[in-house]
Order: C-alpha cells, then sequence, then structure tokens
C-alpha cells in the first residue's frame, strides 16, 4: 500500500512539475511573410508572340500558390499600369481584379499610376476591388491624399509612397506630389499608437531605399520598385530590412521575418524569384485575361478615331506621304518581296489571331503597318489591309514613292538606311530572345531589286 501511494505522488509531483514547465514555456515568436511585386506593367500574362517568354501575374499566381506561406502579407510597390491610354486604363482595372484575387493587402502608386490625371484616379478608386494607397500623392486644389495614405493589416501598417523625382510634365492633370520624406514625418507619428510594425512600399530608387531607412528609424521593412534591377540580396539598413524588384513581372519577391517584440524584425530568409517560362499559368488569372481582350474588343477607343490620331501630329505640319500597304511595295520589289514571304514578317498577325490578341493595341502595333496613325492600320480592319509586319513597318509610309514611280516621274522620295534601332521599336525586352542585330538581320536582308 506505502508502494502504490508513493508511486501516485511521483505520479502526481511530475505531473505538476509538467503544468509548471507549459505555464512558463515561451509562446512561439509570431513570423511575418510578405511577397510582393513591383513594376508589373500591364503584364496580366506573359506576351505569348512565341515560347520561352518570361512573366505574367498568371505564373506569379502559381508561385504564390506553391510557397506554402501562412496568411501572407501580399502588396504591390507600383507602376502596375502600363500607360495613360485608355485601353491601359482598361487594362489596370483588370490588374487590380487579379491583386484582389491573389488576396493583395494594398497596391501603392507608381509613377506610371501619378502620370493619370485626378479625375481618372478618383475613378479607378471608386471601383478598385484592392485598397489603393499613397502618402504623398495630392489634391492639387485641396492638398489631401487621393488614396488612403495607408493600410492596417492587424498591428501591421502598410504605407505607400511614390518619388517625385522624374515625374516632372508627366504628373497628371490635377496633382502634386509631396516630398516622401514630408508625408513621412507627418504620418508615422500618427502611427505610434496603432502599429507594431511598419511596412513601406516605396516607389523609389535603390540609393533613396536606403537614405529613408537612415532618416526614419520607426521603418521596419521598406520594399522598393523604381529600381535597375532586382535585389540580389536582402540588404539591412539602420532598423529597416530592405528588399526590391521590378521587371515587368518577371520578379517577385519574398520576404520572412520573425517579430520578437514590437519594431524588432529578425530576417528568416528574403529573396527575389524570376518568374519563369516553366511556370504553369493560373487558369483563374487567364481568364481575367481574356476578360480584358473581350472588353476591348467591343469598346470604341482612342485610337480607333483617326481624327484623333491627326490631332496629335505637330501644328501646321502636314506629312507628305501616308501608308499604301505592302503589295504596292512589291509590285516592283520582287525579290524583297521573296525574302520578306519567307519570314516571319509575313506571318506577324496570325501569331496575334491564334492567341486572340488581334484587337489589343497593346499588341498590334508590332503586327501590323502604321497602326495608331491616321493613314496606317485600324481595328475594324480585321485581318484585312495592313496586317502583317510589311515593308512600311520599317521603311515608313510609301504613298509619295509609289506615286512618283508609276507616274514615270523621277523618284524624289528616297527611304534612309536601316539599323538595329530601327528593329528594337519591337524587337527589345521580352518581346526579343534577345535582341542581336547580326544574327536577326541575315534572315530578313535584302537591298534594291537589281
Amino acid at each position: 500500500m506505502a508502494m502504490r501511494w508513493r508511486s501516485l505522488g511521483f505520479a502526481v509531483l511530475a505531473a505538476l512539475a509538467l503544468a509548471a514547465c507549459e505555464k512558463v514555456a515561451a509562446p512561439p515568436v509570431p513570423e511575418l511573410n510578405i511577397q510582393f511585386t513591383a513594376d508589373v506593367r500591364g503584364r496580366l500574362v506573359p506576351c505569348g508572340c512565341f515560347t520561352g517568354q518570361l512573366g505574367g501575374l498568371t505564373r506569379i499566381a502559381t508561385l504564390f500558390a506553391e510557397s506554402g506561406a501562412v496568411n501572407p502579407l501580399r502588396v504591390d510597390v507600383g507602376d502596375a499600369i502600363e500607360g495613360t491610354a485608355d485601353f491601359q486604363r482598361i487594362e489596370y482595372g483588370y490588374i487590380l481584379k487579379a491583386f484582389a484575387q491573389l488576396g493583395y493587402a494594398a497596391a501603392n502608386i507608381g509613377q506610371r499610376e501619378a502620370a493619370l490625371t485626378l479625375e481618372q484616379l478618383r475613378a479607378i478608386r471608386s471601383q478598385s476591388p484592392v485598397p489603393l494607397i499613397s502618402a504623398n500623392l495630392l489634391d492639387a486644389a485641396t492638398r489631401q491624399p487621393v488614396f488612403e495614405t495607408h493600410r492596417m493589416v492587424g498591428r501591421v501598417a502598410v504605407v505607400g509612397v511614390v518619388d517625385p523625382r522624374g515625374l516632372g510634365d508627366t504628373l497628371g492633370e490635377g496633382l502634386v506630389v509631396e516630398k516622401m520624406e514630408t508625408a513621412l514625418s507627418n504620418l508615422l507619428p500618427k502611427l505610434k499608437g496603432q502599429a507594431d510594425f511598419i511596412v513601406l512600399l516605396a516607389f523609389t530608387d535603390e540609393a533613396t531605399l536606403h537614405a529613408l531607412a537612415r532618416d526614419f528609424y520607426e521603418l521596419d521593412v521598406i520594399l522598393g520598385g523604381k529600381v535597375t534591377q532586382p535585389a540580389q540580396q536582402l540588404e539591412r539598413e539602420n532598423r529597416s530590412v530592405i528588399l526590391y524588384t521590378t521587371n515587368q513581372s518577371r520578379a517577385v519577391g519574398t520576404l520572412a521575418l520573425r517579430l520578437p517584440a514590437p519594431h524588432r524584425v529578425e530576417p528568416i530568409r528574403g529573396e527575389v524569384t524570376l518568374v519563369s517560362d516553366r511556370i504553369p499559368q493560373d487558369g483563374t488569372i487567364r481568364q481575367l485575361a481574356v476578360n480584358y481582350r473581350d472588353e476591348i474588343r467591343r469598346t470604341k477607343l482612342d485610337v480607333d478615331d483617326p481624327t484623333k490620331l491627326a490631332a496629335e501630329l505637330v501644328p501646321g505640319v502636314k506629312q507628305a506621304a501616308s501608308f499604301a500597304g505592302t503589295a504596292s511595295c512589291i509590285e516592283c520589289h520582287a525579290e524583297a518581296a521573296e525574302v520578306w514571304q519567307k519570314s516571319g514578317h509575313a506571318h506577324a498577325f496570325q501569331s496575334l489571331l491564334a492567341v486572340k490578341a488581334d484587337a489589343d493595341p497593346n499588341c498590334i502595333a508590332c503586327h501590323t503597318v502604321g497602326f495608331a496613325t491616321p493613314s496606317g492600320y485600324r481595328r475594324e480592319f480585321g485581318a484585312g489591309k495592313f496586317t502583317q509586319v510589311g515593308c512600311e513597318s520599317c521603311h515608313g509610309p510609301g504613298s509619295l514613292h509609289i506615286g512618283q514611280r508609276r507616274s514615270g516621274a523621277p523618284a524624289t522620295d528616297h527611304f534612309r538606311t536601316l539599323g538595329a534601332g530601327d528593329c528594337q521599336k519591337c524587337h527589345h525586352g521580352e518581346f526579343s530572345r534577345p535582341f542581336d542585330f547580326e544574327k536577326f538581320w541575315p534572315p530578313v536582308q535584302h537591298g534594291k531589286d537589281r
């Protein structure tokens, strides 16, 4: 009996000791997993002109899904829009829908977004499914922020700023950009009681990211976007962890941090991942690209109106020649025509038809003759005249030269010699592999017919 009580006593003591250990055991240190993009520049999908192209939010979505990150904080640093044209604003709406589907907490305003007018930005803000932020983009009349200055995610404040340098005359009508340092000096003290951690989305260059870290000790994480290339490694400055990416959706940043105490961050890892062509494209985001192209196919755009295109010409200057079409050129230039017909240029428009991008102004210019000019290709032509990369795509409008030749008059209108720069209007970045004039020129080389 004594032995039984002694054994039970040991068991009770062991249980009490275990309970005591459980009471004093330190709770696990929380973690923050950040996934971010910058300089998406309208790339819902990779271009699709040929295989092997990198990037696209369709692939970034797959990367995010396969990362296994628990409750990630997803954000965009800026320049998600391609440009200010009406079709690019429509496309931006689909980019924001993609961000929302991917669970983005906020999208910062970059310099490309800041080129839109106040009225356009207000319209976008009212329809955006993801919060847009900027602490220093202001209404010029009221000097009030156009967007939320920051976004709270639990006890984490996500703040956005855009570098006013380089905007110059491109800044949208009705807007003014306050210095980033001024905006942060005004905002950060207000966040003191609300945020345990502050993540700054700063659309600025590498040197300024570090300067902001030196000036503002409150910043725990700084993510950048207006940079020359993605970060090669995680960087530290003052109390801030710094990481940045760029390159038209062809790279994505990830950052894992331990948060042992307010405003104390311990990096676990930080890297920028290449969005390669081996990554499958997410079907849900791909459908958004289909929806975008369906919408602009049935939408009347500014580029469809020749009178608006003519309004862009220099006042008082009339073009001497207009586009005549490749068929008019090959009447005389049979040898050059034979070379052209064997090249990919002669089938360029078919590549758009294959991916249903034949109504997308982002793509048409490099697959037709004279698109977005008063006398060149218009979307209403469909697969008819001025399609393919024809003679005048490189040499310019030929009506004057053709008219002189047909009339028997001396040909006073001649075409200048072409060089690599002419090719690089289309063969650049993701639209080439990469471009090398010495390799690209021989298959299309031609000169004056005998």
